[in-house]
């Protein structure tokens, strides 16, 4: 992991300490950033692998980074863990619909965090076979972890491309919320239920033409999500 450089941004000197000191034990590169705009002017100079976003920054706020990272295709694929002292489940909500990966709810532990980081990583670099998956208008490309919509690319998350990979390789069959927790989320023990919900109306906005009316990721009430065999 020595290679890996991770950026902590956060307006609390002694949670972006106590954050880089159990990352660094592990192994990783960390830099720290304290403001929105020093956090913005360093994703867009240096090459990081993942960012730790607390959402109440001074200036910009986090939720503006991460769209702003999620609309550039230079960062669009880094994964982001949000940080938050809120717990209202709205705060959260908006996170992950705005491209966030995960998030976490201060104060949290660094043995969690670090959980969530080493999760997401792995799904974001996880290697499959090199081909192309079709689907209606649809190619997902497995080798490059690219969508793209009658050859536009698409601006997903890593999280959203797993989801939407294995939901498309199983066409027909409809999966309960639970289930795609521990198909595309695996042993991350922290997530709930309804990130799942976030993650598929977020994807229907990128890959749908009328998300209200979803034509390849469909609900069956009551039960989950499916595509359909048809698709």
């Amino acid at each position: 992991m020595g290679d890996m450089k991770i950026l902590i941004v956060d307006d609390e000197p002694d949670i972006v300490e106590l954050v880089a000191y159990n990352l660094r034990r592990e192994g990783f590169d960390v830099s720290p950033a304290f403001d929105g705009e020093e956090a913005l002017a360093r994703i867009r100079k240096e090459k990081f692998d993942f960012v730790i976003l607390d959402l109440m920054l001074p200036g910009i706020k986090g939720m503006e980074i991460c769209r702003i990272m999620r609309n550039d295709p230079r960062t669009k694929n880094i994964p982001i863990i949000m940080l938050t002292a809120k717990g209202e489940e709205v705060d959260k909500i908006l996170g992950l619909e705005m491209g966030a990966d995960d998030y976490m709810t201060k104060p949290f532990s660094p043995r969690e965090l670090l959980a969530r980081i080493k999760t997401v990583m792995r799904r974001s670099s996880e290697k499959t076979d090199e081909t192309v998956v079709r689907v209606g208008k649809l190619a997902i490309n497995k080798e490059t972890y690219t969508v793209t919509k009658d050859d536009k690319p698409l601006e997903l998350s890593s999280t959203e491309f797993w989801l939407l990979l294995y939901l498309v390789e199983r066409r027909g069959k409809v999966f309960y919320r639970d289930q795609l927790l521990d198909a595309v989320w695996k042993d991350e023990a922290f997530v709930e239920p309804r990130t799942v919900d976030v993650h598929i109306r977020r994807l229907r906005t990128q890959i749908e033409d009328d998300p209200a009316n979803p034509g390849y990721v469909k609900t069956k009430r009551g039960i989950g999500y499916y595509v359909d065999r048809e698709a």
